[in-house]
């Protein structure tokens, strides 16, 4: 996919309408819709197949679910992205899936530009956070969460950071984006981009939304802590 080019996206729910209304709304808006999988594994041969650049992915399928079809396919297709549905924010697996490295969620009551835009956005590999309901997400489930994640996590060794990048990295679990990044520690947009870049590649992170819940995990970021 180009800069200038609408990501190709692989449509996963057990739901024939959910399928087919959301089809509708991506390609009336020039995103093309590469296909259909009514359950995960059904979701896993088509991404293998069809190499999406994006799947939105129904959290709860029959034959395989999507925790288990989006860890195959994150771990098969790295430059696939993968954008869970939910009825409901507050989701464990929703929590589950951000540990994989879902790129973020969404509900199934999306309206129909937010869908679009979300995908977009996500489409160009950034993360697609809405920083209130993730940090509602991530303190309810991060304190009390030992069950380990349905795939090994890559290694993060928090040491190899220099102290400016820790600095960055607790922010953005705090849910700053790159524009109040810059303001709270008086450097450029630009700056702020390379410093989360270079956290992205020492920690073996896929986006922001992989920064937050790995910020709480390690204690960098507290329930209850305030962002600037």
């Amino acid at each position: 996919m180009t800069a200038y080019e609408d990501p190709r996206v692989l449509i996963a729910d057990d739901q024939a309408l959910v399928r087919s209304g959301f089809r509708l709304i991506l390609t009336t808006r020039g995103i093309p819709v590469a296909g259909e999988a009514a359950d995960g594994a059904e979701a896993v041969a088509a991404a293998r197949e069809l190499r999406p650049d994006v799947v939105l992915m129904d959290i709860r399928m029959p034959t395989m679910d999507g925790l288990e079809a989006a860890g195959h396919i994150l771990r098969e297709l790295p430059g696939c992205r993968v954008i869970m549905l939910t009825t409901f924010d507050l989701d464990r697996y929703v929590y589950a899936a951000l540990q994989l490295g879902a790129s973020g969620f969404l509900l199934k009551d999306v309206t129909a530009d937010h869908l679009a835009a979300a995908v977009r956005l996500v489409g160009t590999g950034d993360a697609l956070l809405a920083p209130s309901i993730t940090r509602r997400l991530v303190e309810r489930f991060a304190a009390g969460d030992r069950q380990p994640a349905r795939a090994p996590a890559p290694h993060r060794d928090l040491a190899a950071l220099t102290p400016r990048e820790l600095e960055v990295l607790t922010l953005v679990g705090q849910g700053l984006s790159n524009a109040e990044l810059a303001g709270a520690l008086t450097l450029s947009e630009s700056t702020v981009k390379t410093h989360v870049g270079r956290i992205f590649t020492k920690l073996g992170l896929r986006d922001r939304a992989q920064a937050v819940v790995l910020a709480y995990e390690t204690g960098l970021v507290s329930p209850g802590d305030s962002s600037y």
